[in-house]
């Protein structure tokens, strides 16, 4: 039952949004409940404060009613609000004088990266180290990376998103996606052997 859902997601997606468009405020509201979730998660990847997450989410809400029409269907639903709410999310960074991605410090953040390594970009450390220690850590490399690796990371690593939906919401190639995803591994592996050299011989 659950996987006939999620195949017809997409299709009553489409009809909200078709309702939507023809001025059914309520098939919108169905859409926000049936996505909000994943926006909030995904905004807290950017910033930990509630506030400013509930505003990031608002304004990605806000952007894609304004702006639905232009919305291709070339692509899920998904893909298209995730690409407003990570502009969004910068933006608002951006304009604050602010690092991107400190919501690392999120233990289910650092789980689900975690969660996904084997050789990937969180490379684990000792098993005796404090949960919270391991969230300071990671949250100490990410931070030094550039914008494009943090966010293909956030993608790939906590959100678990496959290659082609990380190329649509980005706007580049599948062969780009594996290239930053690559890069961004070595230089998350090489900051955090200068930042923590003690996790040499884990890796």
């Amino acid at each position: 039952m659950a996987i006939h859902a999620m195949q017809t997601a997409p299709k009553e997606d489409l009809r909200l949004v078709e309702e939507s468009l023809a001025g059914n405020q309520l098939a919108f509201q169905l859409l926000v409940e049936r996505y909000q979730g994943r926006m909030f998660a995904l905004a807290r990847h950017y910033t930990r404060n509630p506030s400013e997450v509930e505003d990031i989410v608002q304004d990605t809400f806000l952007k894609a009613f304004t702006h639905l029409g232009s919305f291709e269907r070339q692509s899920s639903l998904y893909t298209w609000l995730a690409r407003i709410a990570i502009n969004t999310a910068l933006d608002f960074l951006k304009r604050h004088g602010r690092s991107p991605v400190q919501a690392v410090e999120d233990l289910e953040v650092v789980q689900g990266l975690d969660r996904s390594r084997p050789s990937s970009a969180a490379p684990a450390p000792d098993a005796g180290l404090e949960r919270e220690e391991i969230a300071k850590i990671t949250h100490q490399v990410l931070a030094e990376l550039p914008e494009i690796f943090r966010t293909v990371l956030v993608l790939r690593e906590f959100e678990e998103l496959p290659y082609q939906e990380i190329a649509d919401i980005l706007g580049i190639s599948i062969g780009t996606v594996e290239s930053r995803l690559f890069r961004a591994r070595a230089r998350f592996r090489d900051k955090l052997l200068h930042l923590h050299p003690e996790f040499e011989h884990g890796l």
